[in-house]
């Protein structure tokens, strides 16, 4: 009876540890699906909150070049636009859960730099045909910052053969006069659609003969035979992808810009360019030739502008643990200014 009784403890003892094993396992399990559950409400609350502060960062510096279009029409290196935003906390702006005494940890840093002091890839064919101009020049940027110039005529050739193309089309319709009359009576007036003298008029129409993917980014390049990583990594800086053909501007170009979209200045006279406008900025054209009239004698004025259409706005926010890199392409017209598009990296 004893050794029953022994055994019969035994097992209840065991039992009970298994069922406090058990409890325990279940209880850990739903702390810790609670744990995810809260941490992934968290993450998509600051997901949220970079959002917002992304859309307010945007929406100040469309602020900024709209107020600065509403000026004399020069943009340059001195305005308000292009001082950078050093990082800034926005703890009174943003609230992130944490207690009162607590740092919030949200902070937003950036700048808005001129897009037309880049060399625009798109300059370099129109509705399919190739601006032999604007390969030169691509070719003389690549010299200048010793990559290989045959990488222009392929670049020229791959844009041309991604943009849609004007065809002739001719309109033959000749004139009718169609003549029902019945035997019995009456008769249907005539009808003229076009007369003959319209017969060889043509018209210019849009041909989508689209064989690649309008460029879009700096990263298209990618898919042209020679470009790889390591030299877009040289070339980002000096080149740029716009929705349409563009002015250099003269005011916020590099010397090495300048040299190549101007055939007659070497890299030395654009950084003489860059060191005179440092002191003071280009008010117009003329006031450009003027000061190098030697050099700038055959400039032809029609690539060349001292005020920007598109501005990039590059920027970071932080949100505790969080990141989120951005880049941002406007377009301001006089004093309206619009997002052409927005990338997070």
């Amino acid at each position: 009876m004893r050794n029953s009784r022994q055994k019969q403890a035994g097992v209840a003892v065991v039992t009970a540890l298994l069922l406090t094993t058990l409890a325990i396992t279940i209880v850990a399990s739903l702390f810790w699906q609670q744990q995810v559950q809260v941490r992934s409400i968290e993450n998509q609350r600051l997901q949220l909150q970079k959002k917002w502060v992304l859309r307010g960062a945007l929406d100040w510096a469309r602020l900024i070049l709209r107020e600065d279009g509403r000026g004399r029409k020069v943009d340059h290196l001195k305005e308000a636009w292009a001082t950078n935003l050093a990082e800034t906390r926005l703890d009174e702006y943003v609230e992130n859960g944490r207690a009162d005494t607590e740092a919030s940890e949200a902070t937003l840093s950036g700048q808005i730099s001129d897009a037309q002091a880049r060399f625009n890839l798109n300059n370099l064919a129109t509705d399919g045909v190739v601006n032999p101009k604007a390969v030169l020049a691509f070719q003389r940027l690549l010299n200048n910052i010793h990559l290989e110039s045959s990488l222009a005529s392929a670049t020229a050739d791959v844009i041309a053969a991604s943009q849609p193309k004007k065809k002739s089309v001719a309109n033959n319709n000749t004139g009718k006069s169609p003549n029902n009359s019945a035997e019995g009576g009456g008769s249907n007036p005539t009808v003229t659609t076009n007369t003959a003298s319209n017969a060889n008029q043509t018209s210019t129409d849009i041909v989508p003969e689209v064989q690649f993917l309008r460029f879009t980014q700096i990263d298209d390049l990618l898919s042209v035979t020679g470009f790889n990583a390591e030299i877009l990594a040289k070339l980002r800086d000096f080149v740029v992808v716009l929705p349409r053909t563009t002015k250099l501007n003269v005011n916020t170009a590099s010397a090495e810009v300048l040299a190549a979209c101007i055939s007659s200045l070497s890299m030395s006279d654009a950084a003489a360019i860059v060191a005179s406008r440092d002191r003071a900025e280009f008010l117009d054209i003329s006031d450009f030739k003027q000061r190098f009239a030697d050099k700038l004698a055959n400039l032809a004025e029609g690539e060349i502008a001292v005020f920007t259409e598109f501005f990039i706005v590059s920027g970071k926010i932080r949100l505790s643990r969080s990141f989120l890199n951005f880049n941002s392409l406007i377009e301001r017209n006089e004093t309206v200014t619009k997002i052409i598009w927005i990338r997070e990296l």
